[in-house]
């Protein structure tokens, strides 16, 4: 099973930010990284015109545009919530997912805290993997400075991750 990581944190935390610098520090090192956003409230990928957003407002199931550097999906739910191990599933091969939300899910979590918004954590420490935050706490789960990306990088690594002879196998 590809490992999970989800970056949890309150609205404006900073979620997106740490994402942002681990994403490209995780290449860095060698690694196929997916991620997978978690919006509670409903959203809308296409824009109103283009063919794609006409298919699927003429009722296709399931809609598909591809070009030579990327390609996306969007497909009809019925109303129901696809769970994340079955959207991991979906995904090309990866050697992690790293999830933005989820914060009621069951998979490892990063925690992003920020002192001026003043609330205690989201998560029980026995959900965390860490927390990365811009004051120091009192508790017993590793904790990185916000810009600490290489410290939570190589946490991810030593726990999800390890190379062997240039084919990553998850630990």
């Amino acid at each position: 099973m590809i490992p999970v990581i989800s970056v949890v944190g309150k609205s404006d935390s900073g979620k997106t930010t740490l994402l942002e610098k681990l994403i490209p520090e995780l290449k860095r090192r060698g690694y196929r990284v997916g991620t997978i956003k978690h919006d509670a409230h409903r959203f809308e990928m296409d824009k109103p015109g283009k063919d794609t957003y006409r298919h699927f407002q003429a009722g296709a199931d399931v809609v598909a545009i591809s070009a030579a550097d990327k390609m996306a999906m969007i497909a009809r739910t019925d109303g129901q919530e696809i769970s994340l191990d079955e959207l991991v599933r979906r995904l090309p091969p990866v050697d992690l997912v790293l999830t933005e939300g989820y914060k009621a899910g069951d998979k490892p979590k990063i925690e992003v805290h920020r002192k001026a918004l003043n609330r205690p954590l989201l998560c029980r420490p026995e959900e965390l993997l860490a927390v990365a935050t811009d004051e120091p706490l009192d508790i017993d789960v590793p904790c990185f400075d916000l810009d600490d990306i290489t410290g939570l990088a190589d946490l991810i690594e030593e726990r999800f991750l390890r190379k062997t002879k240039g084919f990553v196998v998850n630990s």
